[in-house]
């Protein structure tokens, strides 16, 4: 089998090792998208509306820039796209809501294991793996009462990889724009160490301890046997830990005109993320034996931009290029009759997600 990780290519044309981290990986939040939040008002000030890009995919709640549901961008899904799909089913917190949640798993023919997931978020918050009736009804009582969650199977495949988006709707075709494969890093054992030892040890997790140290206070002083493996993290998320790789050199035409037919068959869809998991490098590339895991609208990002390998500015350029478009794409479906949002609905959108997010418990 091929590994992912061969497949990956460098930012720069430089023949130096690579770096645990980039410079800019782990910046606070708000510095690194002022200059973001700065073009994309200087774009909604020539285009006359800072909510234009919520009409790029406009049949999705803000057009998936916030708030949305991931299940809901799921369901407009035609028979082609479907197939690619991982099965889910959906249900609300409250009372008997590990029965509730039973019932829907049995009428969507899901069983253990499942991916236990906020219908409403991002960043992988909430994300859970759960493997028994014991650990859901667990895992349901973290969570707050009358939100909405996902019950997903869990996709068979090791390699999960983000696939940017984009199609004009005066175009026949769309393009991959951005591959990103996710890699979980794993600490391996050595019969001595503790696990605080080990991430303290490790080249690139000794930088940012505090990503993984809260997910594994329980175990921090547990000495793992000589060879015996712990991945750091269950969600291919950037923010929680995972480690980004940027394959965008190797997309091929099969991967390509593959994702057009599913992304053809979701109405009205123009920009966004597909996050997947593949059998195999060589397998997604020849458009096969992979299924997605959800679909992200013009508030995802092109994620290769997080290879430690980037520099600040190709990660501004991929940023403004990918908002730049989704300006573009909204002003065409403008004119064809589709409304934006509205600011104050971008604004309460993002409000409310907000206020979800931190209710929700820390991710697997």
């Amino acid at each position: 089998m091929t590994d992912m990780s061969t497949l990956t290519t460098p930012s720069s044309s430089s023949d130096k090792p690579p770096s645990p981290l980039s410079m800019f990986e782990f910046w606070p939040g708000w510095i690194f998208y002022t200059p973001v939040v700065m073009y994309w008002i200087i774009l909604g000030l020539r285009y006359r509306d800072v909510s234009l890009p919520t009409a790029a995919n406009p049949r999705i709640e803000t057009g998936g820039l916030c708030g949305e549901s991931k299940s809901s961008i799921l369901d407009m899904a035609g028979e082609t796209a479907r197939r690619w799909i991982a099965p889910y089913a959906i249900m609300e917190t409250g009372e008997n809501d590990a029965s509730r949640a039973l019932r829907a798993m049995e009428k969507t023919g899901l069983g253990f294991p499942v991916v236990l997931k906020p219908d409403i978020g991002c960043n992988g918050t909430g994300v859970k793996l759960i493997g028994d009736e014991a650990a859901l009804t667990q895992a349901l009582a973290t969570f707050p009462r009358h939100v909405s969650l996902m019950l997903q199977r869990l996709i068979p495949y090791s390699h999960e990889v983000g696939i940017f988006y984009i199609r004009h709707p005066d175009e026949k075709r769309g393009r991959i724009t951005s591959l990103t494969y996710k890699e979980v890093p794993v600490l391996t054992g050595d019969g001595r160490s503790t696990v605080e030892e080990l991430l303290r040890a490790d080249p690139r997790t000794r930088l940012v301890p505090q990503i993984y140290i809260p997910r594994l206070r329980a175990r921090l002083g547990e000495v793992l046997a000589a060879g015996e493996s712990l991945p750091l993290v269950f969600t291919g998320n950037h923010c929680k830990g995972a480690i980004f790789h940027d394959c965008t050199a190797t997309v091929t035409p099969e991967l390509e005109s593959r994702i057009d037919e599913i992304m053809h068959d979701i109405p009205d869809f123009h920009f966004g993320r597909i996050d997947v998991k593949a059998e195999s490098a060589a397998a997604l590339l020849r458009g096969e034996k992979f299924e997605i895991i959800e679909i992200n609208g013009v508030g995802s990002e092109a994620t290769h931009i997080w290879d430690s390998r980037t520099t600040l500015r190709d990660a501004y350029a991929a940023q403004f290029m990918h908002y730049r478009e989704t300006f573009r794409i909204g002003a065409k479906k403008r004119r064809a009759g589709w409304k934006p949002s509205g600011a104050m609905t971008m604004l309460r959108c993002w409000l409310r997600q907000r206020r979800l997010l931190a209710s929700y418990p820390l991710n697997d």
